[in-house]
């Protein structure tokens, strides 16, 4: 079930939070628990049993930890008196700090466990048994688990992870409620593609949020816009973009190489931020106050911005339980690089199992290590337009591997985009892919690029500021003339977004299958 499929926008939805109002504040996480198992076993199926596992383990994990000191406890307390002589106080540490290491590296390599065998089982037997071809061995012979695209391990398993991780550092509470732990983990709007929602940021919301008549208006409008950008714009080019990419690499022009990447540009953004927004309103039509998760990442003047912009629950994630343990940016420029390196090396991985999916990551961190040398200072000083220019062609670039099956394919790829091509555009003309449809989600998509739409809710606010000074006939007037029009605006996109789910076979979400 995907939140653009028929069945979830007109029966799961409705029904899900026309009785969350039912079944009244202290049996509503119960009932969003089992809405949420129904939502991911109507997917998933009998691989439902992992998630409960996850929540089960996880839990139980999380006992054990918050029974132990804390990290910080043991970094400052003094040496134990009843200790023998000659006992230091990295002894004591250690003698308090050993049991909870172990449990949380349990939980960690339950958690790796659960999401290596699901979804890099193939390519690490692929990428074996092509190793030991070369060296003249014999190939494995073992069926691996099938991939279930559905599944959302990455996103679950991630989350579980920060929360043993926090809890271990002292950062967070152990809730003996296990039904808010496994809400937590299970919460249908963010359990298959994100945001990867930190259980510190939603603690104190899983008992004391409340739902609000504007908070639920709210929300119904961010899923609104969130549901237009997946099924009107992110499918549209969508189609244009999967059709350019299956033409063969020998067939290939500039000018259909720039047009499929543009599209592949734009739909990645549109379907995968249309998606947070989505998972964003329907928490909070659940009271939930999820952080965002994009914020415009194609203004970006450097690939350091873009990476601030883009994904930033995955980011920031990375930032802080992988980043900073490693060492960060505080032991030297090589200790800074080869960290940056690690970190996008395992992005790219996290996001497929397969070789494009490396070097797109290792694009990305050997653009952020090149912006930490003088590079990066020789960008920073040349006109804005530029730097914009240099951020998004490094993007487009890097989604040309995201999105290509092989890595020759995508290499060939690129040297057309530059030129390089064999096509001479008889059997695939460009204008073949572009109609009035495409070009109206192209200038819907470039503008939805740019932050207009919060410029424009900011000359609301002071267009109704203003009225406010005036008589109280002017203020009627400006407020209904918005209400109006946002009424129109949302109600558009609702009903052409409806007519075409109903209308089509519904496509799943691109980040779906990471």
């Amino acid at each position: 079930m995907v939140f653009s499929s028929p069945i979830f926008l007109f029966l799961f939805l409705p029904v899900v939070f026309g009785l969350q109002f039912v079944v009244g504040k202290r049996l509503r996480n119960l009932f969003l628990l089992i809405a949420s198992l129904i939502f991911y076993t109507w997917g998933a199926k009998e691989l439902a049993s992992v998630l409960v596992a996850s929540i089960i383990l996880n839990y139980v994990f999380a006992a054990f930890i918050s029974r132990e000191p804390r990290k910080t406890q043991a970094r400052t307390t003094d040496v134990d008196q009843s200790l023998p002589a000659g006992h230091s106080e990295v002894a004591q540490q250690n003698r308090r700090g050993l049991r909870p290491k172990l449990l949380l590296g349990a939980g960690i390599a339950f958690n790796l466990g659960i999401l290596i065998s699901l979804k890099y089982s193939n390519f690490i037997i692929t990428t074996a048994n092509e190793g030991f071809s070369l060296i003249g061995l014999d190939s494995l012979h073992f069926t691996s688990f099938p991939i279930y695209p559905t599944l959302g391990v990455s996103f679950f398993t991630f989350s579980a992870m920060s929360y043993l991780v926090d809890l271990y550092r002292g950062e967070v509470s152990f809730d003996r409620n296990p039904i808010n732990t496994a809400l937590y983990i299970s919460f249908f709007p963010k359990l298959l593609a994100g945001p990867i929602v930190r259980y510190r940021d939603v603690a104190d919301q899983m008992t004391e949020r409340q739902v609000t008549l504007d908070k639920f208006a709210s929300g119904m409008q961010r899923v609104v816009v969130g549901l237009g950008k997946k099924v009107l714009i992110a499918d549209t080019l969508g189609g244009v973009a999967n059709q350019i990419f299956g033409i063969p690499a020998s067939q290939l022009t500039p000018e259909l190489s720039w047009l499929g990447i543009a599209c592949f540009t734009l739909q990645i953004y549109f379907d995968f931020s249309g998606y947070s927004d989505m998972a964003i309103g329907l928490g909070r039509m659940a009271g939930f106050d999820f952080l965002e998760n994009f914020n415009y990442p194609y203004v970006s003047q450097s690939v350091r911005e873009f990476w601030r912009r883009w994904h930033i629950s995955l980011s920031t994630w990375f930032r802080d339980y992988l980043y900073i343990p490693l060492g960060g940016n505080r032991r030297g420029a090589v200790r800074l690089c080869a960290n940056l390196m690690i970190v996008f090396f395992l992005c790219g991985l996290w996001h497929g199992a397969g070789w494009t999916f490396v070097v797109w990551g290792i694009w990305h961190g050997t653009f952020m290590v090149l912006e930490h040398t003088r590079f990066g200072k020789v960008v920073g000083k040349v006109w804005s337009p530029v730097q914009w220019a240099y951020a998004l062609l490094v993007a487009m670039i890097g989604w040309v591997f995201f999105r290509a099956s092989t890595i020759g394919y995508a290499t060939s790829f690129v040297m057309s985009m530059f030129g390089y091509a064999h096509g001479n555009g008889l059997q695939y003309p460009v204008d073949m892919y572009v109609d009035r449809l495409t070009i109206v989600a192209l200038v819907a998509a470039v503008i939805g690029c740019f932050p207009v739409f919060p410029a424009l809710a900011r000359y609301r606010e002071t267009v109704i500021g203003w009225s406010k000074t005036r008589s109280q006939t002017v203020q009627s007037v400006v407020v209904a003339g918005y209400t109006l029009a946002g009424l129109c605006f949302f109600g558009g996109i609702l009903i052409l977004s409806a007519m075409v789910v109903a209308g089509t076979t519904y496509k799943a979400f691109l980040y779906f299958q990471f």
